[in-house]
């Protein structure tokens, strides 16, 4: 089976594991997390970096150090993976979820602006609150879908405007670039990076939020270390376990000294699968909006409207063919935990997502087998 998207451990991974196992320093404490951070931080353009377990662990720290609490919104884009939306709910807030735009996959700065003006107010006490519900609106959350960073100048005006913080889910996004400036210095209080084993660089796991604000950085950091307070066991508020260990930081300092090389051959992936199809009027290609330099993290095509009926049965032969094609992500206002969350109209979520079809983009992927993975892709469409 040709994968998906499986770790390309080509670097010294080996080596600083058994750095690792030679000095017992294989939790929390080491040297490699630190050199991590710093590592992260540098190819983010931010100037601090706190690692954490996962991803998600990253996002839910983020979003209860701008101060999101029970019962509150978040805004946050409908077309992403769960995590974005569970780690609002982990907070013990809701998602107020909102279509993306059809160009990018990401929110749509022109309805997020339109929504705030006509379906918030500004209460006595000073909160926002959205009219339907009463309830405060706390955070926008963009997501970088793909690793394409969201158009957040306007984004950042608005938050502004609306005196509302900012973390954005950049998962798959390190490495990437909007309007020439790096994703993780776009204006966001807090960006969070995924190092799960499908991303582009991988830690086997993991996560880490960047700022360029200290103070914000300290605090964060607190609050992922169980929040306690000098060498004794004093906590002064309610923390997480959510540090990286040191032996996946091993991992993850190897693969970000091929960061340049990893994103090169998703790019080339992308670019071979955009021109082998281009003459396919079944399929359309994974978007790239021009203000952006794309990471391509996941690869594939997009079908035609009136073919979507037919993707089950595709991915079904491409699977028995050997490739590991895959549908992607199911809308949040679909799930059954956000069914009743705060939405606007949906109609570019819901037209995309029964239509996608990655296909395999490892980074290790040779050009035999993405040639093969070609050939069977067209001679299935062919037969649609």
């Amino acid at each position: 089976m040709i994968p998906l998207a499986v770790p390309n451990l080509i670097g010294r991974e080996a080596e600083y594991l058994q750095e690792c196992i030679t000095s017992t320093f294989v939790s929390t404490v080491g040297p490699f997390v630190g050199r991590f951070e710093e590592m992260v931080a540098a190819a983010s353009g931010a100037k601090y970096a706190v690692a954490t377990s996962a991803g998600t662990t990253a996002l839910h720290a983020a979003l209860v150090a701008s101060g999101v609490g029970h019962g509150d919104l978040v805004i946050a884009p409908s077309f992403t993976f769960i995590a974005s939306v569970a780690a609002i709910a982990h907070c013990g807030a809701q998602p107020w979820l909102f279509d993306v735009a059809a160009h990018s996959w990401t929110l749509d700065p022109a309805l997020l602006a339109e929504t705030l003006k006509t379906q918030t107010e500004r209460a006595s006490d000073g909160s926002l609150r959205h009219k339907g519900t009463g309830q405060r609106v706390a955070a926008i959350l963009p997501v970088y879908t793909l690793g394409i960073p969201a158009d957040m100048d306007p984004i950042i005006a608005l938050a502004e405007e609306y005196r509302l913080p900012v973390a954005s889910d950049a998962a798959a996004a390190l490495g990437t670039s909007y309007k020439n400036r790096p994703s993780g210095a776009l204006g966001a209080d807090f960006t969070m990076f995924s190092f799960n084993g499908n991303k582009t660089v991988t830690a086997g796991g993991g996560g880490a939020i960047v700022t360029d604000d200290e103070a914000k950085a300290k605090l964060f950091r607190h609050l992922t270390t169980t929040a306690r307070v000098g060498a004794d066991y004093d906590h002064d508020m309610v923390g997480f376990n959510y540090r990286m260990t040191n032996i996946q930081a091993a991992v993850g300092c190897a693969q970000m000294e091929n960061l340049d090389l990893f994103l090169d051959a998703k790019r080339r992936i992308a670019i071979a699968y955009r021109d082998a199809f281009a003459d396919l009027d079944m399929v359309e290609p994974f978007p790239d909006p021009d203000y952006v330099r794309n990471g391509h993290w996941f690869a594939g095509v997009v079908l035609r409207r009136d073919c979507a009926r037919h993707l089950p049965g595709l991915r079904s032969r491409l699977r028995e063919a050997g490739i590991d094609a895959r549908p992607f992500w199911k809308p949040a206002h679909l799930q059954a935990p956000y069914a009743d969350s705060p939405a606007t109209r949906m109609p570019v979520s819901d037209d995309i997502w029964p239509r996608v079809l990655t296909l395999p983009c490892s980074t290790g992927l040779n050009e035999p087998d993405q040639n093969y993975v070609i050939d069977m892709v067209r001679s299935e469409i062919d037969k649609l």
